[in-house]
């Protein structure tokens, strides 16, 4: 005989869909990890002054950076956000970022106080992240969404084997994405300043 399906006690709530671990948002996700020490090893091919090895370089760059936009896409329109997917994401986009700009800064091709500010303003946002976790999450802006948009740019346009007289373009770009990164990281400190003091006064017997 063929089963009934089991019918839901009245009174109470149906238990919550279960979001697999395994799925194509976090794979894609694990796959720009992935993507990082190969990524390094195409920059660094032949001391980074081979043409090919840049281009290779440039190439998995932008196929790990793709799938940075995909993945969230998927995992909010499909219901596949994960608790590591939360984790996991925000360290593979910086990792990425982390390792191209350090990469380029060890062959000559980036001043080092570029690498640096971009770094700390990164781990500033990271730590910011932790002491206010306990009071609610912070959304992205439109502002840091740009921020990444024209850091991965300005990366990819340093990656590539340009002519010299790319150079003004190269750093205009940058330049844009620098303002946006510290820009952002300011209006990040005063958000978390803000939602602290905000959650704060409303716990009981703290007001």
């Amino acid at each position: 005989m063929t089963p009934e399906p089991v019918q839901p006690v009245d009174g109470l709530a149906e238990p919550a869909a279960v979001i697999p671990l395994v799925n194509i948002a976090n794979l894609l996700t694990v796959t720009r990890l992935v993507l990082v020490p190969v990524f390094l090893l195409a920059l660094f091919a032949e001391g980074g002054e081979s043409s090919t090895w840049q281009l290779i370089a440039f190439t998995v760059f932008a196929l790990a950076s793709i799938t940075d936009h995909v993945d969230g896409r998927l995992a909010r329109k499909f219901g596949l956000v994960t608790d590591f997917g939360k984790i996991a994401d925000p360290i593979a986009d910086k990792a990425l970022v982390g390792a191209a700009l350090v990469g380029l800064s060890l062959l000559g091709e980036l001043p080092w106080w570029v690498t640096v500010v971009i770094a700390v303003r990164e781990l500033g946002v990271t730590l910011l992240r932790f002491w206010v976790i306990r009071y609610g999450v912070i959304p992205a802006s439109r502002g840091g969404k740009a921020k990444t948009l024209a850091q991965i740019v300005a990366i990819g346009l340093f990656l590539l084997p340009l002519p010299a007289a790319f150079d003004p373009l190269c750093w205009a770009v940058m330049a844009v994405a620098l303002v946006l990164t510290v820009v952002t990281g300011l209006d990040y400190v005063y958000r978390a300043v803000r939602l602290r003091a905000t959650a704060r006064r409303a716990l009981p017997g703290t007001g």
